[in-house]
């Protein structure tokens, strides 16, 4: 692995390195523009060049408020986070790095932070990030692996992990069909109309009976496990 062209053990590699931890340890009597000022100096700007790089990131994150200037000790969690972000990018990193960036957002922030990481990407920036809240994860990730016991259970994009733990489909009629006269792999969904089919045969199955049979096809809906669903079993089936 090498970091733009230099090993990682290289020191040179780390100014093309951004990081921010789930819990990170500043100095709590600076305010938030001055922490950034502080890691803006660490990564060699200064004068007018420091001032555009801290309004960007700030910008970029949604924290150019009033409370930049105001002591750290008095941020909530998610402020912190913020300005975690915000100091972690002051270098326009290569390769940015974040523990849990969503923890301790509300709603309104967590979109703000999803933002933040895709424009990024979209510059070229490469974001490897560790996170719980797998509706994110599935929403922006390129590539993931779930670990389980500190080892890789699962690995590839969203759609290769999902679809490989089955497709199944939701169908409903406009008529209602006998249990026993449903094709293979069909079963109901708790009313005559609506039935779950467990794969593609199923459901064209289903399909050729409805039009041999002359019954409508009210909606159909395509439907995968979720990220979350795939790492609860996977836990359940480490705990077996």
């Amino acid at each position: 692995m090498l970091v733009n062209g230099l090993s990682p053990r290289d020191v040179k590699s780390r100014r093309f390195v951004g990081y921010s931890p789930e819990q990170p340890y500043f100095y709590d009597y600076l305010t938030g523009r001055e922490l950034l000022r502080f890691y803006g100096k660490l990564v060699g700007l200064d004068g007018a060049e420091l001032d555009k790089r801290i309004g960007w990131a700030l910008d970029l994150l949604h924290a150019n408020k009033d409370w930049i200037d105001r002591r750290l000790r008095s941020y909530s969690k998610g402020m912190m986070q913020r300005v975690g972000i915000a100091q972690a990018i002051l270098g326009k990193p290569k390769l940015l790095i974040l523990d849990e960036p969503m923890s301790g957002l509300d709603p309104m922030g967590r979109r703000d932070v999803r933002e933040a990481i895709m424009e990024l990407n979209r510059d070229g920036v490469t974001i490897f990030y560790s996170s719980h809240l797998l509706s994110d994860v599935e929403s922006i990730s390129h590539k993931v692996a779930m670990i389980v016991d500190g080892k890789i259970v699962r690995e590839g994009t969203v759609d290769e992990i999902t679809e490989s733990c089955g497709v199944v489909y939701h169908v409903r009629t406009r008529a209602a069909i006998l249990e026993s006269d449903l094709p293979k792999g069909v079963s109901l969904a708790g009313h005559p109309m609506e039935f779950i089919c467990e794969d593609d045969r199923a459901r064209d199955g289903l399909l050729r009976f409805c039009l041999d049979k002359g019954i409508a096809v009210e909606k159909m809906d395509h439907k995968r496990p979720s990220l979350e669903d795939i790492l609860t079993e996977e836990i359940a089936r480490a705990d077996a």
